[in-house]
């Protein structure tokens, strides 16, 4: 039985989007932004995401698309016999297991918010009831863990319904309502009265912020979210290229995918800065950001139990693309290693899944006593680090490696895969590039998370 294709190339690079388009990019990206220098810094990340991200990408994409696997066999495949690259493949593995250890959780947080907002249950608190209801949902493990429950069984049930059926079609419609969401909300946002100052701290690039910082930190940061942004390394996006065929060029999906991922991220920021300073709310930072500062935002503006409804769905989307992308990745771990039924991965994975989501939902109650990084940590935090300082930075140096060496695959095998089909070429020029210059890059990350973390 030959591997499942996709029925198009939208659903290719939509599912493929879904997968890098995920919560960090929608609240972390509008946040860093505005903290360091607005335009400025989008200019500064779009470079980075461009010889950083792309290339990584287009060689996951071409290490699927050539060895028909997912990680869990792809480098088995293409690594010259009597070689150890295979080993790699417990890294992406992991990675993929890890990161579900807490999306899932967070994936519940947004679809309980949309069901909460769309209740009417934010209506007239003020700002501290409105923090108090965010307090109180983090004490219930019961609640927080029926949600993950449901995000896990509810994107499960699509990747048993097989690719073209079930992964695609449902992923499809969802990525175009999410973009479909974030132009009405984006535009309500800055039509709004009193929005100008949001847009100017957003988008007026401020040399100024960007010299208080250091430019060192702006490159870092910078950097560090064109990076993560993507979720590159541990072959989440290889197993999309295993199901593309072989007509179009790598380069230009990659390009595609990694468009729609900055374009969703930079929309975030449309969304939420102007409602912000148009109700002179400060714009907080991380899950505060959505979860605390927004639901305040939207109490005071008109129609906005409609729109709150909207964005958590909105958000809602965005998580659970992530969540069926990685979900499917994690099917074909166990179809390519032990030719089980797509049936049986998803229930033994589904239960997985759920045991292995349970500390991230204990850690911020029952087991809030293990604070593993000091005051104020918890066990998503620890999931976190190991998965964004250590396994995707490590598996991406794996890749770059096994692609460019010839103790590899090679880079004449990587471009001839590359280079197939029509489109944009890989250019050969940058040979040297990805082999001496983008490893050091991403070891400079990684060196700079433990620095950052324990320093």
């Amino acid at each position: 039985m030959g591997r499942e294709k996709f029925s198009s190339r939208l659903g290719f690079i939509l599912i493929s989007a879904g997968c890098a388009i995920g919560l960090g990019n929608v609240w972390r990206f509008p946040y860093v932004a505005g903290q360091y220098g607005g335009a400025a810094f989008v200019l500064i990340y779009a470079v980075f995401l461009l010889i950083l991200g792309l290339p990584i990408v287009v060689m996951e994409f071409a290490v699927g698309r050539a060895s028909q696997k997912s990680i869990a066999l792809s480098y088995d495949e293409l690594e010259p016999k009597g070689s150890k690259w295979h080993y790699a493949k417990y890294l992406g593995m992991a990675g993929n297991y890890i990161l579900m250890m807490f999306y899932t959780t967070v994936a519940g947080w947004m679809v309980l918010y949309f069901f909460k907002m769309a209740k009417g249950d934010f209506v007239s608190l003020n700002a501290e009831g409105v923090a108090e209801e965010f307090s109180n949902m983090l004490a219930d493990p019961l609640t927080m863990g029926i949600f993950m429950i449901i995000v896990v069984v509810g994107c499960f049930s699509i990747c048993a319904k097989g690719l073209q059926g079930g992964v695609e079609k449902i992923t499809k419609v969802m990525m175009i309502c999410l973009l479909a969401l974030m132009v009405i909300l984006a535009v309500h946002s800055v039509l709004m009265e009193n929005s100008a100052a949001g847009l100017e701290f957003y988008l007026k690039p401020d040399f100024g912020k960007i010299k208080e910082a250091g430019l060192g930190e702006v490159i870092f940061v910078a950097m560090g979210q064109a990076f993560f942004t993507l979720s590159i390394g541990i072959g989440s996006l290889a197993i999309f290229g295993s199901y593309i065929g072989k007509d179009h060029r790598l380069t230009g999906e990659a390009i595609s995918v990694t468009i729609l991922d900055t374009l969703v991220a930079f929309m975030a920021g449309l969304i939420i800065f102007p409602a912000c300073f148009a109700f002179q709310i400060e714009p907080g930072q991380g899950p505060r950001l959505v979860f605390v500062t927004l639901p305040n935002v939207f109490n005071n503006m008109a129609g906005g139990r409609l729109l709150g409804s909207l964005f958590f769905l909105f958000m809602s989307f965005a998580a659970v693309s992530t969540v069926i992308a990685v979900f499917q990745n994690i099917v074909s771990f166990a179809t390519d290693l032990t030719g089980c039924s797509i049936k049986k991965a998803v229930v033994l994975n589904a239960a997985a899944i759920i045991l292995l989501s349970l500390p991230c939902v204990l850690g911020f109650n029952v087991w809030s006593g293990f604070m593993p990084f000091g005051e104020g940590s918890n066990v998503l935090d620890l999931e976190d680090f190991i998965i964004s300082n250590n396994l995707l930075p490590l598996g991406s140096l794996v890749y770059l490696a096994f692609c460019t060496t010839r103790y590899g695959w090679g880079f004449e095998g990587f471009m001839k895969e590359a280079n197939e089909g029509k489109g944009i070429k890989f250019p050969v020029w940058v040979r040297s590039y990805v082999t001496y210059v983008l490893p050091v890059i991403v070891l400079v990350i990684f060196i700079q998370g433990y620095a950052a973390k324990f320093f």
